[in-house]
């Protein structure tokens, strides 16, 4: 049997108790198979962690971190710390020094839930953010001089590499040909003159290497739009960090809300584990009402299935997801009565249905 090793980090708000329903699901996943199973350690680093210690997580964290399988966490971010120093504690040296250059978060109007957008219908939309993870806006050089005084500067610098932009296009260039063919790049060279036409110039390199998939380059303002207005037009879109960040979060809205959002960090190699964690955020004023969707980090386990070489278990997640939202089992943001663990119940109700038909293994 194949164990796979998971370093769990629930953190803060409702990130433990959407990380316990997914859990349930991938416990049932394991209680299924008699080939794989899942090994859990937790570690508790959060922002309740940093008011006592100071810091995000432990010195040695990223070592602790280095020998898992994958990382499964739930989210970070808490009113009485600031956002940048939970961010810059904890989530960002994982990316970086994990060197998870992949961030993936997929859109996807499922069955049952009516987004916003009142011409689509479940089906109709149906894209990839490729956003580059590890440099571009969100590199870590500037600083500030004078600070709150009248003359005050501020510089943040923005990086990109050519080795970094070229490995993202071709990421998604490589997932273009697996979809629909189709590849749209979020720019803004009409507005920034150095970073954007380089990165424009990579996009067309590479592009030569790909003629059968369709590209296009999209002003990031229009391409806002387009996700709104034609989000049925794309398929796979790439981004710098900050462009792929907003996008992800138009996305998240326009498929029934963020609640709904996985998303993973590859390092494609496997040379360090990768991190799953939904777009949703931490969301403190739901924290203890039952009421929080444990949909986005089911589907972010699901995202985790998939890397770790289990596709046929991670479609089971997908299709029991989707029916128990056509069964209309939804929580309060969905416009339903469900909580939290009502829906992750009808969820494993639904794999354990689908598990012996989709395995073609024969029942208990």
């Amino acid at each position: 049997m194949n164990t796979f090793n998971i370093a769990v980090i629930p953190g803060d708000g409702i990130g433990p108790e959407v990380v316990t329903e997914a859990i349930r699901v991938l416990d049932t996943l394991s209680d299924l198979s008699h080939e794989f199973r899942f090994q859990y350690e937790t570690f508790e680093w959060s922002c309740t962690y940093y008011l006592k210690h100071g810091k995000m997580m432990p010195q040695d964290g990223l070592e602790l971190l280095k020998p898992f399988d994958a990382i499964f966490l739930g989210a970070i971010g808490f009113p009485t710390v600031p956002d940048h120093v939970s961010l810059w504690g904890l989530l960002l040296p994982i990316r970086r020094e994990f060197d998870q250059y992949v961030n993936l978060r997929p859109t996807q109007l499922l069955p049952g839930v009516v987004g916003p957008l009142k011409r689509f219908q479940s089906g109709d939309i149906d894209f990839v953010i490729v956003r580059e993870n590890t440099e571009g806006e969100y590199s870590n050089m500037g600083g500030r001089l004078r600070q709150g005084h009248l003359e005050e500067v501020v510089v943040q610098n923005s990086v990109f590499t050519r080795y970094g932009t070229e490995r993202i296009m071709r990421y998604a260039f490589d997932l273009a040909r697996t979809r629909r063919h189709k590849l749209v790049a979020a720019t803004k060279s009409n507005g920034i003159n150095f970073s954007m036409p380089f990165w424009d110039e990579v996009f067309h390199l590479v592009g030569r290497d790909y003629p059968d998939v369709i590209q296009e380059l999209v002003h990031i303002d229009a391409l806002a739009a387009r996700c709104i207005t034609d989000p049925d037009s794309l398929d796979v879109v790439v981004g710098t960090n900050l462009f792929g960040d907003i996008l992800s979060d138009i996305g998240g809205a326009i498929q029934g809300g963020i609640g709904m959002a996985p998303a993973a960090n590859l390092n494609p190699t496997k040379r360090y584990p990768s991190m799953f964690e939904p777009v949703h955020g931490s969301a403190p004023q739901l924290t203890g009402k039952k009421v929080a969707n444990p949909i986005g980090q089911i589907l972010t386990a699901k995202m985790m299935v998939d890397f770790l070489g289990l596709p046929q278990a991670g479609s089971i997640i997908s299709q029991a997801v989707s029916r128990t939202l056509s069964s209309g089992i939804k929580t309060a943001d969905l416009g339903g009565m469900a909580t939290t663990s009502e829906v992750t119940d009808h969820i494993i109700q639904f794999i354990r249905q689908l598990w012996p038909q989709e395995m073609g293994v024969s029942s208990d």
